[in-house]
């Protein structure tokens, strides 16, 4: 990489723009009946994708930027879970019709705290009111210090078609620093009991710039991994945001590696991963050449949601649960964060919907090039502005920071054409800030780039 890119881009706060605009713009304008109203509006021969968000874990990884909650009996999962198959029963009588699923997502927290019969009344309920169509994928997180047997086979028998296994590292000093004890075998007794379950895609998730992490125990993870041979990875940055997740407080500041060594860790596990076989898909992700990421990439097909990269191209995603997002053709709605309150708008017959937003047709062009660059690294600015009845100059004018990337020889564009550089496809979020308007105008905080 050339010199000084690093430091002068990749220590900046960006969004990961899995949605546009990001969730901290989302405004509590978007009430229940809004979203009534949006519901009762999704046309017949929709294919939507569901989200299920199930907030609780057993012990808190310190690390952790997700909304999850720790409980030590079951008792409240029971009773959120009474709660989430009321939301789906009041979010389809919304609907008023029987609409077509392409996809479901089940995310935590985690989501296998639930017992077997559990999830496979919650299965009933999502196939009762929705029409599932055939080859569905159904994928779901899974903590694997937590998964039993009688799990994996509840989870292949409902129909369960991707496995998303947390890792992150099996460095020891790591895991003792993040609160995550996590050892390789028995990462690997669950992947080979999802398998005979017939679970047959797996992914694990790595994460890189964790306190006492370095470029040699990223390799020895890797290695350890690539011998049970996932269909996928996701490699993220951990993100250390102490003012807005308290329990990273925990995590000594002076452990954690700095920039380069971050960008040194990323680049050491992705030339592992594709010395070994695998495709780089956009940023983060890495699939085996017969997976559908690597084919939905080849064909320009490629998706990016709040689960990262996909292959899902539906534009409705309905979300279950306390915090989950929902994205409907007009726009965003999330629910209430704390389970508690979620229970209790539930228990009293309302949508928990907590805010949302509204669409522009602006922020529909600015989403639309936007996925385009995390996904493809370039994009027609002309083919992209046609789409949406408009002209390149319109995002042009406003692309301020367009100009100092090409000066730096980030980004190329050459007539409409955006093309990011091989070398600096690591910060191709900077690439897309250059298209969001709203980046600046208020105070959330975000990962580091790189």
């Amino acid at each position: 990489m050339r010199s000084g890119l690093n430091r002068r881009y990749g220590e900046e706060r960006l969004p990961r723009y899995t949605s546009y605009p990001t969730a901290p713009y989302f405004s509590e304008s978007i009430t229940q009946h809004t979203y009534r109203q949006w519901l009762a509006g999704i046309p017949r021969d929709k294919t939507v994708s569901l989200y299920l968000h199930i907030p609780f874990c057993q012990s808190m990884c310190w690390y952790c930027g997700c909304n999850t909650t720790i409980v030590r009996r079951h008792e409240p999962v029971a009773e959120y879970l009474a709660a989430l198959s009321q939301e789906i029963e009041m979010v389809t009588d919304h609907i008023g019709q029987r609409l077509k699923v392409g996809a479901v997502h089940f995310g935590g927290g985690t989501p296998t705290i639930m017992t077997p019969d559990q999830f496979s009344d919650l299965m009933t309920v999502l196939r009762r009111k929705f029409d599932f169509l055939p080859g569905a994928e159904i994928a779901i997180e899974i903590d694997p210090r937590r998964l039993t047997p009688e799990m994996a086979r509840a989870l292949g028998a409902n129909g369960v078609t991707r496995a998303s296994l947390g890792v992150q590292s099996f460095d020891p000093a790591v895991q003792q620093a993040v609160n995550r004890i996590q050892s390789f075998e028995d990462t690997a007794a669950v992947t080979e009991g999802l398998r005979a379950a017939g679970i047959n895609s797996i992914n694990f998730d790595l994460i890189y710039g964790l306190p006492h992490q370095t470029v040699a125990s990223c390799f020895d993870t890797v290695q350890k991994c690539m011998q049970l041979r996932p269909d996928r990875f996701a490699v993220f940055g951990y993100a250390h945001i102490p003012t807005f997740k308290k329990h990273q407080r925990k995590i000594e500041e002076t452990a954690l590696p700095d920039g380069e060594q971050r960008h040194l860790q990323t680049n050491m596990i992705a030339h592992c991963l594709t010395n070994a076989g695998y495709r780089q898909i956009g940023l983060d992700h890495f699939a085996l050449p017969a997976d559908s990421l690597t084919t939905a990439q080849a064909a320009g097909h490629l998706h990016r949601n709040f689960q990262g990269y996909t292959t899902d191209d539906s534009d409705i995603l309905i979300g279950f649960g306390a915090s989950a997002i929902g994205r409907l053709e007009q726009g965003y709605v999330q629910n209430e964060v704390a389970p508690l309150t979620y229970r209790t708008q539930i228990g009293n017959g309302n949508l928990p919907t907590r805010k949302g937003y509204a669409l522009s047709d602006d922020d529909r062009l600015r989403a639309d090039i936007i996925e385009r660059i995390m996904c493809d690294f370039h994009v027609d600015l002309q083919q992209a502005c046609a789409r949406h009845g408009t002209r390149p100059e319109t995002v042009l004018r406003s692309a301020d920071r367009l100009d100092m990337l090409i000066a730096d020889g980030i980004v190329r564009l050459e007539g409409p054409v955006l093309s990011v550089a091989d070398d600096t496809r690591h910060l191709v979020r900077s690439v897309a800030a250059a298209f969001d308007a709203y980046l600046g105008t208020s105070g959330p905080v975000y990962s580091r780039a790189v």
